[in-house]
């Protein structure tokens, strides 16, 4: 498998490499989201959420906030708010930019992600997703991603759960340095 792989911890170091220059590189970008937002929608512009990532630990997965959940456990639990009328805006944007996710380079820093792999998802639904789809769990055999195979071809949002998991077992079963390279230039 990939993760056991002797150039893992190549990808690794270029994860960590690359999160920290994009880290300093995006800076004024990441303070002027973060103060529209603070302006936009108020305070709290970090939210923070729990997924769960590689051998299906749970870690805390920083985003931007788009919207202010009803109550403490509705994003935990709620699928789709593509159409919740407490996003406001600039939360619309940043979801269709996807510059909501600029914070999990954070995450790759920590080692809780990797630049590609598969995307985390939540515990309650990746506890439905295991018992529905075959292989759904076997994405868990590698560090999730900011990106990854399934992203760059269609498949988030609100999309097939089945073809994600498809996507991201094919990722991992054909694993090298190349494929992240390719996947991160679309």
């Amino acid at each position: 498998p990939a993760f056991r792989s002797p150039l893992w911890p190549v990808k690794r170091i270029g994860d960590v490499i690359a999160a920290a220059v994009a880290l300093v590189l995006l800076s004024p970008l990441l303070l002027v989201l973060a103060l529209v937002n603070r302006v936009v929608d108020g305070p709290g512009v970090i939210f923070r959420q729990e997924r769960i990532g590689v051998d299906g630990k749970p870690f805390e997965l920083l985003k931007f906030r788009s919207l202010r959940p009803a109550t403490s456990n509705e994003s935990a639990t709620k699928w789709n708010i593509k159409n919740d009328d407490r996003v406001s805006w600039y939360g619309k944007f940043l979801r269709k930019s996807s510059l909501d996710e600029l914070p999990q380079l954070v995450n790759i820093l920590r080692g809780d992600m990797a630049i590609v792999g598969p995307r985390p998802e939540r515990p309650h639904f990746t506890e439905q997703f295991s018992e529905i789809y075959p292989y759904y769990g076997s994405r868990h055999r590698v560090p999730c991603g900011l990106t990854g195979w399934a992203q760059i071809h269609g498949l988030r949002g609100d999309t097939s759960i089945a073809g994600r998991a498809r996507f991201d077992n094919f990722y991992i079963e054909n694993w090298s340095l190349w494929l992240d390279f390719k996947i991160v230039l679309r």
